[in-house]
């Protein structure tokens, strides 16, 4: 049974970890001159601010805008895997506080001192999230040098807009650390390790504008298009048996299948469809569609079931290919939408609704089922997904490959408000004694 529950009082209990704290708002060390963080990273910051004949980046004249939209993101930056920035926050506001009474030096530190922590931050929203299989070359982690992370700062137009821009990863992201930022703000400061959990496992940063992000935790699909969620729909996802759960991946769409082949994996085959003909007999096969073919993938001949020994199909010591026809009691409904990844994991449309109105929808044996394939595929394809005729499997290019991301997130983001479902497939507690064991 999914269990939403909303945070507050009661959820204190649910904690697995001691949450840890923001930084105390004490009067900070201040940095010596020529801050440092060591290694490339220093020699980027320095070789920056020579090439600028040191001129400042954050603090222009009279203008701190860029700098307070900075300090505004590090003093919420425990949300975002770096454990500093609130003190890194306090630092550089102390030293801004003396750069306001005419300290030309305290203005050049807090600068410098401000690149360093937009270094860091940068850097840590960039670390790959634990747990994810990056299955495609177009969505694999760029993680950007110190360097490059200070010139795009340099080289924008507006560097206010560039640090929200940044800041926000992704607008999954960013409604749940708001509302985990509100939530901590109103009960003590405490963040409860299953929002970081949730937050490490959804910061990505697309560089495409438009991708798909599937949270299975939730048994939700969300259609994102720049920084907005521009629709989202229920979905069904793998069930708690670690060998059905819904894995964390992220890969990317290039086309649609109209009119799939259901093809049925080999686990589905030994433990569903022989037992089923052994108690039904072949016609169970005929009945539903389905066709039995040679295990070697490259002989499609049919094979006549009656031939078959299902006794060592169901027994696991006989492999044969099974595959349905398209029709309306295929499971794969009328589309199909594949990307490259070794479990075979793929969204589909299904016959069968009903399904989408249970609060529990861990349900499938790993694969995502679609409350409504075909707005999905409207929205990928530009245009309606229709097959040309009846012919199965018709492939539908899209106009612009999209990433997509399959992630689990027990914390979420109800109406602004901070919510948790159930660790329906453990991961929260497998993370936490990873990070207790320092991983």
């Amino acid at each position: 049974m999914k269990n939403w529950i909303l945070a507050g009082a009661a959820s204190a209990a649910l904690m697995v970890l001691p949450a840890p704290v923001f930084a105390a708002a004490t009067s900070p060390e201040l940095p010596a001159p020529g801050a440092s963080i060591g290694g490339a990273a220093d020699q980027a910051v320095s070789a920056f601010y020579a090439a600028r004949g040191g001129a400042p980046l954050w603090l222009r004249g009279a203008n701190s805008s860029a700098a307070n939209a900075l300090i505004d993101a590090l003093q919420r930056a425990s949300l975002d895997g770096m454990p500093n920035g609130p003190a890194l926050a306090l630092q550089a506001q102390s030293l801004m506080a003396r750069a306001s009474t005419g300290d030309d030096q305290a203005r050049a530190n807090a600068d410098r001192l401000l690149s360093i922590a937009w270094v860091q931050y940068v850097q840590a929203l960039q670390r790959p999230p634990a747990g994810m299989t990056y299955a495609d070359n177009l969505v694999s982690p760029r993680a950007d040098t110190p360097g490059q992370i200070l010139a795009k700062a340099g080289a924008a137009p507006s560097l206010v807009a560039h640090v929200r821009n940044v800041s926000s990863v992704n607008p999954v992201y960013a409604q749940l650390r708001e509302a985990a930022w509100s939530h901590a703000q109103s009960n003590g400061g405490a963040i409860d390790p299953r929002v970081l959990a949730s937050l490490e496992r959804v910061r990505d940063m697309p560089l495409q504008r438009r991708y798909v992000i599937v949270d299975a935790a939730g048994a939700k699909l969300y259609m994102i298009d720049g920084d907005r969620i521009v629709d989202s729909m229920r979905v069904i996802v793998g069930k708690a048996d670690p060998s059905m759960q819904t894995p964390m991946l992220a890969s990317t769409i290039y086309y649609a299948t109209l009119n799939p082949y259901w093809h049925v994996s080999q686990e589905m085959i030994r433990s569903t469809i022989a037992r089923n003909v052994l108690s039904l007999g072949t016609g169970y096969l005929t009945e539903r569609g389905y066709q039995v073919m040679p295990i070697d993938a490259s002989d499609d001949t049919f094979l006549d079931p009656a031939t078959v020994d299902w006794r060592a199909v169901a027994a696991g010591t006989e492999k044969v290919r099974v595959r349905q026809l398209p029709g309306p009691a295929n499971s794969m409904g009328q589309l199909k939408i594949g990307f490259p990844n070794a479990q075979d994991i793929f969204l589909h449309d299904t016959p069968v609704k009903t399904a989408f109105d249970a609060e529990d929808r861990s349900l499938s044996h790993g694969c995502v089922r679609l409350e409504d394939a075909q707005r999905l595929g409207r929205w990928l394809l530009g245009t309606d997904p229709r097959p040309t005729s009846d012919a199965p499997e018709q492939h539908a290019k899209l106009p612009t490959p999209v990433p997509i991301y399959v992630t689990y997130l027990t914390a979420q983001a109800q109406g602004g408000r901070l919510a948790f479902v159930d660790d329906v497939y453990g991961r929260d507690a497998a993370r936490f004694r990873q990070i207790a064991l320092g991983n």
